[in-house]
């Protein structure tokens, strides 16, 4: 429901921003227990007083800030470490660090503080606490990599030796390679070839999109890119994936480079804006939104739904086959707004179309035959925000008119989006329409942000009355 595979597609940084509030939570909780429970029993432990008016009430303010302050702001990284070294370093050192300063501040203004003998007790449990915490997240990131949700999905498209190099490297474990195109392969013994690579091996005419959709891939890695792979590149950013460009040339681990196995500097060709902690509050805010609009629009539905049960009978809702994130299939809900005689779904609906109820009038008009989708939002295959997902046979046909069209896929759907509110809503009658209504599509996907989301919502209420579904 919440798509946490793209959360994590390209950085573990919602992972550690969950795992840094858990240690600031606790250096606090902990000094909280060891400060009220030093003289008094176990049923005084809620008793938020003792801890107030203790020795240690100003030590435990100024210990947790440092320490949240140096988790934030100076120790800026994008991967997740799992090895005691990665411990020592970011939280016992962090922890020593942070009680030093502490102590120093207390000391350079006078605040009163006594260091007693159970200071010492209260450092030991406090590193005991991130340890068991730092225990507690491995297992739960090799969980979460088990589960396929941070994990990066990749093909590798590169000679059949470039490709060989890459295999025997040892990369991080959430980076799983499940195909692969050899550039050079009909130079070689194909028996020979697939008893070195485990995985499926594809050629140059295959079906790009297939192979995307089938393996659910999030990436592509093109190895040492010249201009004898240029007709894969060109074929392979009319989609919408994360493409890497990727010099097997080996290179020191200088600073601010980014390095795969730690020695391979890449770069991106195409890059979603669709990942990390901005992502997962945009879907956190789909799943808020949608139930507060579901609840608001309950009496809406139910009056449409009985002006179209009167009207023509059954059904009321219909579904139909659209394109989602990555290309994946999905079953968009509608209210019914055609005559069952006359219902066809291959068909778009046009201005003062024949087929139209007199209830769908108006339901189309004010664009009530979409509020089911607010279902699909809950279900995680489509956002409140996001280019406006079409009929696969009309994402076919246009994707051979305009390369860039498949492009529009690299987010979840929207019930809105920039298009609309900009009064491209509607049908589609014509290619240079499709064209105009792609362009803000991919303006959006170029610039997406929260703050743009939020404006378009806002957007969307007017538009609804301005445009009125023409």
């Amino acid at each position: 429901m919440f798509r946490l595979e793209k959360v994590f597609q390209n950085d573990d940084l919602a992972f550690i921003l969950l795992n840094n509030f858990f240690k600031i939570l606790s250096i606090f909780i902990i000094t909280y227990f060891v400060v009220i429970l030093k003289d008094n029993s176990i049923h005084e432990l809620f008793q938020f007083r003792i801890f107030k008016n203790s020795n240690y009430f100003l030590y435990s303010i100024i210990l947790t800030i440092i320490f949240f302050i140096n988790l934030f702001f100076f120790k800026k990284k994008e991967h997740y470490k799992s090895d005691l070294d990665s411990f020592v370093r970011e939280d016992i050192f962090n922890l020593f660090f942070s009680n030093i300063f502490t102590f120093a501040i207390i000391f350079i203004f006078n605040f009163y503080f006594i260091i007693e003998i159970q200071y010492i007790y209260l450092l030991f449990s406090q590193i005991i606490v991130l340890f068991l915490i730092k225990l507690y997240f491995n297992y739960l990131y090799n969980e979460l990599i088990k589960k396929n949700i941070i994990q990066k999905n990749v093909m590798l498209i590169g000679t059949f030796q470039e490709i060989k190099k890459i295999l025997n490297e040892k990369f991080d474990k959430n980076i799983i390679f499940k195909c692969c195109i050899i550039t050079d392969i009909n130079h070689l013994n194909l028996k020979l070839v697939r008893s070195e690579i485990k995985f499926p091996i594809f050629k140059k005419n295959e079906d790009i999109r297939s192979i995307l959709e089938y393996h659910f891939l999030g990436q592509i890695w093109l190895i040492n890119y010249d201009e004898s792979k240029s007709d894969y590149l060109s074929k392979i950013l009319k989609f919408s994936v994360d493409t890497l460009n990727i010099f097997l040339k080996e290179t020191n681990n200088i600073k601010d480079k980014k390095l795969l196995a730690n020695k391979y500097q890449y770069e991106f060709y195409e890059k979603s804006k669709f990942f990390g902690v901005n992502l997962f509050l945009k879907l956190f805010f789909d799943k808020i939104f949608s139930l507060f609009f579901l609840i608001i629009a309950f009496p809406i539905i139910v009056l449409s739904s009985l002006a179209i049960y009167i009207e023509d009978g059954f059904p009321i809702i219909f579904s139909q086959n659209r394109t989602g994130w990555d290309g994946r299939r999905f079953k968009i809900y509608k209210l019914r707004s055609l005559k069952k005689t006359l219902f066809d779904k291959k068909i778009q609906v046009t201005k003062n179309d024949n087929r139209l109820l007199k209830s769908g009038k108006i339901i189309r008009k004010y664009s009530i035959d979409e509020l089911p989708q607010f279902v699909n939002v809950l279900r995680g295959e489509m956002s409140i925000v996001g280019p406006r997902p079409h009929m696969v046979e009309h994402d076919i046909y246009y994707s051979n008119l305009f390369s860039k069209f498949l492009k529009r896929h690299k987010c979840n759907p929207g019930l809105t989006g920039w298009a609309q509110v900009n009064g491209l809503r509607g049908a589609t009658t014509h290619p240079d329409y499709m064209k105009k209504r792609m362009d803000y599509d991919l303006w959006y996907l170029n610039n997406w942000s929260l703050w743009l989301d939020f404006f378009i919502i806002l957007k969307t209420f007017y538009a609804i009355f301005k445009f009125k579904g023409d």
